[in-house]
């Protein structure tokens, strides 16, 4: 029962993302660059506190929905 809310997800992802491919290549290549730049402690505190907002943003979207 899981599974295709995953799956949808993820094709909601891959639609964002490829959103900000098409639409500010320019941007992304200079955020590419910056991000070269950070330290691993860096990026790994970034990866999680984008997974916690990314947690809280599902819970209260179920909570309130579901």
């Amino acid at each position: 029962m899981m599974l295709p809310h995953l799956l949808m997800a993820l094709g909601l992802v891959l639609v964002i993302e490829g959103l900000l491919y098409a639409l500010v290549p320019a941007q992304l290549r200079a955020m590419m660059q910056t991000i070269e730049k950070l330290s691993d402690d860096q990026l790994r505190i970034g990866g999680v506190a984008a997974m916690a907002t990314g947690v809280v943003a599902v819970w209260l979207v179920h909570a309130a929905f579901f």
